[in-house]
């Protein structure tokens, strides 16, 4: 099987972009030249590798050629910048990541920062749970996750802890626990959580409340809305000891010493690349600062 750079980088626009339409744009090409290409690569693998939605959907088959073709292109722009070729924006090597939504509101921007002028990051919020989800599928070539075991192609790296603590609005916390976080205040007490993937808080009622706990539910999709929306009485949540002080003072504990933690790990592809590897002690650098690390008494 020969496959074409050309072909493997339509692949990759296209998926990115999610039309053949965007990705000719990014490519500096016409939609039908794209569209060749698509169909000389799915010759030469013998598969089909997208469905021409609007946004195209990756086969099975298309996920593991979309790997490759990302390998291809980082590598080709690691060897670019080792020769010493104008690194034009069209050269910046482009590396998708998923993040969870806490880890994107502290810790993370800032590790990534020092590196914009070299990296074009390509950031996939997802819950910690399902991170690793688009890592399998070649979605992304580096991911943030619970997920201790290496992936298969994949190395693995401890990162450090964040602690969660149910906390509330002084207002809140006075209304609905008067006697504190009992099992009958918890399941009444509205609570608000990021998404429909978001079991933090979840797992602290099942803990002090029950499996049966049932409170009403605000669903606010992002982390900082999350914490807004928490400061501002909508309910309680789960706030990690990372989010800054300033940013917290409005609210309280409402079960002091109760924590929830979620172990993160560093996983990416098993690809000798230098922009990777830079990537990498990056967020190990950034997450030795931030996180809890083994042994430490908790924040």
């Amino acid at each position: 099987m020969v496959l074409d750079l050309g072909q493997l980088r339509a692949l990759d626009a296209t998926v990115r972009a999610g039309t053949l339409e965007a990705a000719a744009r990014a490519l500096h090409v016409t939609p039908s030249a794209v569209s060749q290409r698509l169909r000389a690569l799915e010759v030469a693998t013998g598969r089909v590798l997208l469905v021409r939605s609007r946004p195209v959907q990756v086969t099975e088959s298309g996920q593991a050629v979309l790997r490759l073709a990302r390998q291809v292109e980082l590598l080709a722009a690691d060897v670019a910048r080792e020769l010493g070729e104008d690194t034009a924006a069209e050269r910046t090597p482009v590396l998708p990541i998923a993040v969870n939504a806490d880890s994107m509101a502290t810790w993370v921007l800032p590790a990534l920062a020092g590196l914009a002028g070299d990296v074009c990051f390509d950031l996939h919020r997802a819950d910690e749970e399902h991170t690793s989800a688009l890592l399998r599928a070649g979605t992304v070539m580096a991911a943030v996750t619970p997920e201790a075991a290496p992936l298969p192609g994949c190395t693995s790296a401890r990162l450090g802890r964040m602690r969660y603590r149910p906390m509330a609005a002084p207002g809140f916390a006075g209304r609905w626990f008067p006697e504190g976080p009992t099992p009958e205040a918890l399941g009444r007490a509205p609570v608000v959580v990021l998404d429909r993937d978001d079991d933090l808080q979840h797992r602290y009622l099942a803990a002090r409340a029950g499996p049966d706990a049932a409170p009403p539910v605000h669903s606010v999709p992002a982390s900082a809305d999350h914490l807004t929306a928490v400061a501002l009485g909508l309910g309680w949540g789960m706030v990690p000891d990372q989010q800054p002080r300033a940013t917290t003072a409005r609210l309280v504990a409402l079960d002091p010493g109760a924590t929830v933690d979620v172990v993160l790990h560093w996983q990416q592809w098993k690809l000798r690349s230098p922009t990777l590897d830079r990537v990498r002690e990056a967020v190990l650098a950034a997450a030795a600062r931030e996180l809890d690390q083994p042994g430490d008494a908790g924040r």
